[in-house]
């Protein structure tokens, strides 16, 4: 089994305000079949597309925003990790994440980031079951070539991720652990452009939604 884990303990300050609250706009593909009667958020959708009989662990770390988001997301208290440290940036969140999860109880973790939210259920699946083919690999989507999120990483690699400085220089971080496994990655090729999407202003999530509008009034 393995831990979701997601990462939505940033300031948003490009954004100016919450990415986990957000709402999820229904014109994005990957909203169509996951859809329920109520407006989704960021993490909600992410919550919900990660539902999966091969997920037994939920976890949300949280950081600038955790008191806003815990009144806004029902989850259970044990799904919420508070990072302390959110302002030493989302390494500090994912050891956090590691540090909460309970011994031998997970063979790997999802790693989603809430800025990444573009995401269906049918590609959380696809990569739940290229893992459990090989539980000693990192899975990581591609969209014609490029690498994307979410990740699953074996729980072989936590004590590595653990290891990781959090003074790292933010684009290194847990990139250093997938560098030094180069070997043991699994790329997944799939269609969907979110993986490589990061909402994290305005203007980006404006860009994503027109082209989702178009991509769907000239399917």
């Amino acid at each position: 089994m393995l831990a979701v884990v997601i990462l939505a303990a940033g300031e948003s300050r490009r954004m100016g305000q919450p990415k986990a609250l957000l709402p999820f706009p229904e014109n994005f593909p990957s909203a169509q079949s996951q859809r329920t009667q109520t407006a989704q958020t960021f993490l909600e959708h992410l919550i919900e597309v990660t539902r999966h009989p091969r997920t037994n662990i939920l976890r949300v770390v949280v950081g600038a925003h955790a008191e806003e988001i815990r009144a806004r997301v029902k989850l259970q208290n044990d799904a919420i990790v508070v990072n302390e440290n959110w302002e030493k940036g989302q390494l500090s969140s994912l050891q956090a994440a590691i540090r909460s999860l309970p011994a031998e109880k997970t063979e790997g973790m999802l790693v989603c980031l809430v800025d990444h939210p573009l995401i269906s259920a049918q590609l959380v699946s696809l990569l739940l079951e290229t893992f459990e083919r090989d539980k000693n690999k990192i899975v990581i989507p591609t969209y014609h070539g490029k690498r994307g999120h979410p990740v699953i990483f074996p729980s072989a690699l936590y004590a590595e991720l653990l290891a990781v400085r959090e003074d790292a220089p933010e684009n290194i971080g847990a990139r250093a652990v997938v560098r030094a496994h180069a070997a043991d990655i699994v790329e997944v090729p799939v269609e969907e452009e979110g993986i490589v999407l990061n909402l994290n202003d305005p203007a980006t999530l404006a860009s994503a939604q027109q082209r989702a509008g178009t991509l769907r009034s000239s399917g």
